[in-house]
């Protein structure tokens, strides 16, 4: 079993930045894959970054978003830069574990124009 908890979310002007985190129980080194999601009103869940042996990005957040994992600190994050309106969404964090995806409980983030 692997307990995600997040936190970082809230209200931003555009322009602005935001760092999510997620404290992870477990061994990152065992894990498949650690990402972040999203989800906006009317639209589907949407993968925005992934780390496993690489790091991959939306190409929506590319050069703007930042996913790293300190194994030390038991943490993924994922820095925000150069916000926009149509990042307002909420975002999860994500672990998959074998074939198993364990999730955070979602924090909100709101980017106003």
């Amino acid at each position: 079993q692997v307990q995600l908890v997040e936190s970082g979310g809230g209200l931003v002007q555009a322009g602005g930045s935001l760092r999510l985190s997620c404290v992870f129980s477990g061994s990152a080194f065992s894990f498949n894959s650690m990402g972040w999601y999203r989800q906006s009103p009317g639209k589907q869940r949407e993968l925005v970054a992934s780390i496993s042996a690489g790091e991959n990005y939306a190409d929506s957040v590319k050069g703007r978003f930042t996913i790293v994992r300190d194994n030390a600190k038991s943490t993924l994050f994922l820095q925000m830069d150069s916000l926009k309106p149509e990042d307002t969404a909420v975002y999860w964090c994500n672990v998959r574990w074998g074939r198993v995806d364990y999730w955070g409980q979602g924090t909100q983030v709101t980017v106003s124009s």
